[in-house]
């Protein structure tokens, strides 16, 4: 299998792991990761997710943002203010995944209305919030919902068919 560029990635968590004296196999435990996968991350054979990076740098208590950034899933040079308000959506224990992505979703679609989302220099797309046309609302108990033309995209409180009790 071919070596991935993701910016030395592997390197870098294989020195992390070992200055903080843990086998590849008590991280993988700790992240909730198979050790299988985590070498495989660490010799540079697959590009693992945000939400595994997430996983990876809380078991080895260093920034997630600087491991999205090695694994080119952040640009070093991105705002400052929008990397922090990410990262502290995704490091919220109080939010589960799918609340933290809908919110992820909102924020973005806020910035492109602003005029900070779009496309990169090199023409790729940044990850998108909802479709052009879409709104966000909040169901009565405080959850996040992406409609789309009336569907509920997410969200358990908003079918159309359930009535209140």
């Amino acid at each position: 299998m071919a070596s991935l560029n993701v910016g030395g990635l592997g390197e870098y968590l294989r020195e992390q792991r070992r200055n903080a004296q843990l086998s590849l196999r008590q991280l993988a435990d700790a992240a909730g990761v198979s050790n299988p996968y985590l070498s495989q991350i660490e010799r540079g054979l697959r590009k693992p997710s945000a939400e595994v990076l997430q996983q990876v740098a809380k078991a080895l208590r260093i920034s997630a943002e600087t491991l999205y950034v090695r694994a080119g899933i952040l640009d070093a040079e991105r705002d400052r203010d929008e990397v922090e308000t990410r990262a502290v959506i995704l490091a919220d224990p109080t939010l589960n995944e799918r609340q933290k992505q809908v919110l992820l979703q909102i924020y973005e679609s806020f910035r492109k209305e602003n005029g900070f989302g779009g496309t990169e220099e090199d023409g790729e797309a940044v990850p998108a919030g909802p479709r052009p046309g879409a709104e966000a609302s909040t169901s009565k108990g405080g959850e996040a919902a992406v409609r789309h033309g009336g569907e509920a995209a997410v969200g358990d409180d908003s079918d159309p068919r359930r009535t209140a009790g």
